[in-house]
């Protein structure tokens, strides 16, 4: 950490406060960009899907096929998360836009429990609460790190609830999982925008590490996003 804020440091200490702002914001949007492609293939591919009985009758008529499918998009994920800087430019987009089509291929599932109309509300407030809280955490001057910690692990307790709960199927335990991770989602969005802004290398602008940067941001705010989504659906959802 010390050594990109070394980086940033000399990048700063030549140029305006504004210019510096400038080419945050740009990065952002590259950011912002980046995360909108992704939902837009998960969405598009799970749309497809849901709307062909004989596809989604095949995928999801098979557990083995579904459980393959969810330990081949955490093995995207993680892979994406901890390896993004050392691959090459084609190499991050094609994985994260291939996670991103996987995401949509298990997000179908959504599109046949829920009705188009509360999908479509829940849409709508978690892209509203999103945006203002990743406003929040572009904007503030607060140092949000500790509540960064602090969100980690409230995420790590929901995750194992959630695990536990397949074995209970406490209908309590459910909705304070799903209350439990709107509050943590909302809070992990304005930490990872903050985050991200701060750890873009200045200067650094129009070159292969940029876009990386920008997939990787990306990908945690995808995340953020995604998660939100389902919490708020199962509040809001109306099943078919």
């Amino acid at each position: 950490m010390s050594d990109r804020n070394d980086v940033q440091g000399s990048f700063t200490g030549y140029r305006s406060p504004d210019a510096v702002a400038e080419e945050q914001r740009r990065f952002m949007v590259k950011v912002y960009n980046w995360m909108s492609a992704g939902l837009g293939v998960t969405g598009l591919i799970a749309y497809i899907i849901s709307s062909d009985p004989a596809l989604s009758g095949v995928i999801f008529s098979s557990p083995i096929l579904v459980i393959g499918l969810v330990i081949a998009q955490l093995g995207l994920v993680f892979w994406l998360a901890s390896r993004v800087m050392q691959m090459s430019v084609m190499t991050a987009m094609s994985v994260f836009m291939g996670y991103a089509a996987l995401t949509g291929v298990t997000f179908s599932a959504i599109f046949l429990t829920y009705t188009t109309s509360s999908i479509a509300s829940a849409f709508v407030v978690t892209a509203g609460t999103f945006a203002a809280m990743s406003f929040y955490g572009y904007t503030t001057k607060k140092d949000l790190t500790s509540l960064g910690g602090f969100l980690f692990m409230g995420l790590i307790g929901i995750i194992i609830a959630s695990v536990v709960n397949i074995w209970l199927a406490s209908p309590a335990v459910q909705w304070f999982v799903t209350y439990a991770g709107v509050l943590i989602f909302v809070g992990l969005t304005a930490y990872d925008t903050q985050k991200i802004k701060e750890m873009n290398i200045l200067g650094n602008e129009g070159t292969d590490e940029d876009t990386k940067e920008a997939i990787r941001g990306a990908l945690s705010l995808y995340l953020d996003f995604i998660n939100l989504f389902i919490m708020i659906l199962r509040i809001m959802g109306d099943r078919r």
